[in-house]
């Protein structure tokens, strides 16, 4: 059976929740982290224009003002959302924005009980292969479950659910891959490190049966960091934009290419009237049978930051630029490294 990779289906300025110091009784610090935390996971119920329950999600308080962040799908298409709290509370909570690139969503409750907190934000650039993670949410509707695991991997993609103009679709990367078991319903819930400090919001698992096997996703919590505030203030996130498509190249291709090294974003493609475009960066195109063609641009640095991939600089423009900024890309060209700036326009 192929394998997959599912979004997992609707089945989170007062003083945070204080982060607590490592312990090396890790079962006391899990039995503490959940005591803190729990209170502050939500079990989101998604209801139509009829009242019927359409799923239910997961999510975080974000701030004391009842703001609540979730993923994207999770609210998407819902007439009504009601949020119950840990200690059985509800709230009928309203959308106040949601941006489908990175899944992300805010929505607002009126009031929290009394003694909720907002969960701390960590930082996701300091996430290291290996240590503890830990996911709470309401897998298959089972509200308030813990699960444990390690950060399997960093550096991953998730692919967005909104086709770009021209075809295609934008990506997140920096993702966090664990191995801690989420399932349907832990959709928006927080992943954790051991000090209880968000360093995610789960989002999607690689499957080939629907449930859990080990291999799942969650946005980085610095996306949350950019992204919430904007949701917050204005309802939308507003990307930095080049106008480009970039290809990783493998041995062959660069030596057909004629590349004098490997590592970088090769570019294949330029929006006509794009930022790219207006630059002068230059596209060598793409063939089914040949793959990438000569003449395009080699980027390996973006404001002096090496670019070993293309997923590197999608990394710098979500997480480092800002729309209107002019950035520096280094590139090879003929042979020859030069300098190049571009100003970002607004992803379309």
């Amino acid at each position: 059976m192929a394998t997959i990779t599912a979004q997992l289906p609707a089945a989170a300025t007062a003083a945070p929740i204080a982060s607590a110091p490592l312990s090396t009784d890790l079962e006391a610090s899990l039995v503490a982290l959940y005591g803190r935390v729990n209170p502050s996971v939500v079990h989101i119920f998604i209801y139509d224009n009829q009242q019927f329950v359409l799923g239910t999600g997961s999510g975080f308080v974000y701030d004391a003002a009842g703001h609540i962040v979730t993923n994207n799908h999770v609210v998407t298409g819902a007439t009504g959302l009601e949020v119950v709290f840990a200690d059985g509370q509800r709230r009928v909570a309203q959308v106040v924005g949601a941006d489908v690139d990175s899944d992300l969503a805010v929505i607002k409750v009126e009031s929290l009980p009394e003694g909720v907190q907002p969960i701390p934000l960590g930082d996701s650039s300091a996430v290291r292969v290996g240590q503890f993670a830990v996911a709470i949410g309401n897998p298959f509707g089972e509200a308030g479950s813990l699960s444990l695991g390690i950060v399997s991997g960093l550096g991953r993609s998730l692919t967005s659910d909104r086709i770009a103009e021209g075809g295609g679709r934008y990506s997140l990367p920096q993702v966090i891959q664990t191995d801690a078991a989420i399932n349907p319903g832990n959709s928006g819930g927080p992943l954790l490190n051991i000090a209880g400090e968000v360093i995610g919001v789960n989002s999607a698992i690689r499957t080939s049966t629907g449930t859990n096997s080990g291999v799942g996703f969650s946005i980085p919590v610095n996306a949350v960091s950019r992204v919430a505030p904007a949701l917050i203030a204005d309802g939308v996130y507003h990307y930095p934009y080049i106008g480009v498509s970039m290809r990783e190249l493998d041995l062959a291709q660069q030596q057909a290419l004629g590349l004098p090294q490997l590592t970088g974003a090769y570019v294949i493609d330029v929006t006509a009237g794009g930022p790219a475009d207006v630059a002068g960066l230059r596209a060598g195109g793409l063939s089914e049978s040949a793959g990438p063609l000569p003449g395009g641009d080699l980027i390996t640095a973006v404001n002096g930051q090496p670019v070993a991939t293309p997923d590197d600089l999608i990394g710098y423009l979500v997480f480092e630029a800002s729309v209107g900024q002019t950035i520096t890309l280094t590139v090879i060209r003929d042979g020859q490294p030069i300098e190049v700036p571009l100003t970002l326009g607004e992803r379309p």
